[in-house]
């Protein structure tokens, strides 16, 4: 044989030993893929029984990436959730809500004794429900809570609700009559008036066991600083002989009374056994109040009536004041029966002629 053939001989086995390789290497690589897809398979129905797919929309998802995110809450809104606590409103914040167009305000005060479920505050707000024209004025009352409790109840009720701090006195329980923590809160309470005044704020001021039965405005005298309500009135609105009662005044803010109730609240030193009332009976003939210039009227018991002296008529009558009575109990009794009069009074087709109150009757007795 010669050299080309067996060249040509040897190139030829040499070229099917390649293609058989070639084969079998595809042969290979193929049944590799195919047990790559079905472990791949495998593995995907796993994830899925694990692990439920939804179907994806593609639309939606455009228009979810396309779309800005949503706003962060807004912590001023009034969307705030009511777990998130409300800033606390400043006092003459709350008087600026209440206030009248001539900045005019009514004000109370409140501890928990009275602020107590079926208790005085109870018949308090109740007689501006039922008075003839005194709805429409509860929404210039200030009530000023002197313990947390007090304002808890008063916000379930009332809108204008001011907490003040009281930290050097507990004044949460009843306070019987010229005890030194009366005393106390009462003074706190011609400082609490005085702030008011200097605050440019006209006021009343109301005891909580005062009922409204009328509403008084029409009755205030058109002149006088101020003006205050009697234990027993003698006939003659000038004159401060009358026994005055510091549980309902009107009070407009100038100067003079601005003087006044700093001199006043300054005088209870020279007294330290003597609530405001009395000190006031002893200033009120002082020189200086005659130098401060300030102008006093005092209230017909007529119209501004209490268990002291009852008002002679009931067709009148604007108040009903739980004076001249200690005891909060005894108090509770006889203004429950001075609501029943006038609820009795306001079903009568006629004006009544003689007017005769059931109480005093428990706050008569020893």
């Amino acid at each position: 044989m010669s050299s080309s053939s067996s060249s040509s001989s040897s190139s030829s086995s040499q070229s099917k030993f390649l293609d058989s390789g070639f084969v079998m290497g595809q042969k290979e690589v193929t049944r590799i893929l195919i047990l790559f897809l079905g472990l791949t398979a495998s593995c995907l129905v796993l994830y899925k029984a694990a692990y439920p797919l939804q179907r994806l929309d593609l639309n939606n998802l455009t228009s979810r990436l396309a779309s800005p995110s949503p706003p962060l809450p807004n912590l001023n809104s009034s969307d705030i959730s009511p777990e998130t606590p409300k800033p606390k409103i400043s006092f003459k914040e709350i008087l600026e809500n209440a206030s009248m167009k001539n900045k005019t305000v009514i004000i109370t005060t409140l501890n928990q004794a009275w602020a107590e479920p079926n208790s005085l505050f109870d018949l308090f707000l109740e007689s501006f429900r039922i008075g003839q024209g005194t709805q429409q004025l509860l929404k210039h009352v200030v009530v000023v809570c002197l313990d947390p409790k007090a304002f808890q109840r008063c916000s379930q009720l009332h809108t204008n609700c001011y907490h003040i701090e009281t930290s050097e006195t507990d004044f949460s329980g009843e306070k019987v009559y010229n005890t030194p923590d009366y005393l106390k809160m009462m003074w706190r309470r011609i400082e609490l008036l005085t702030q008011v005044l200097e605050m440019g704020f006209n006021f009343i001021f109301t005891d909580a066991d005062i009922m409204w039965l009328r509403d008084p405005f029409p009755r205030l005298y058109p002149d006088g600083d101020f003006q205050m309500a009697c234990d027993r009135f003698f006939g003659n609105p000038y004159d401060s002989d009358n026994w005055v009662n510091g549980g309902f005044t009107y009070v407009r803010s100038n100067n003079r009374s601005i003087e006044f109730y700093k001199l006043w609240h300054k005088s209870r030193l020279n007294y330290p056994d003597l609530h405001d009332q009395d000190v006031f009976n002893r200033i009120k003939h002082e020189p200086f109040i005659t130098e401060i210039g300030i102008q006093m009227r005092f209230f017909d018991t007529v119209y501004f009536g209490g268990f002291c002296q009852t008002s002679r008529d009931i067709n009148l009558v604007c108040t009903m004041h739980a004076n001249c009575c200690i005891g909060l109990d005894k108090k509770l009794h006889d203004l429950n029966l001075v609501l029943d009069d006038w609820r009795n009074y306001l079903s009568l087709s006629e004006p009544v002629q003689n007017t005769t109150w059931s109480v005093p009757m428990k706050c008569l007795e020893d």
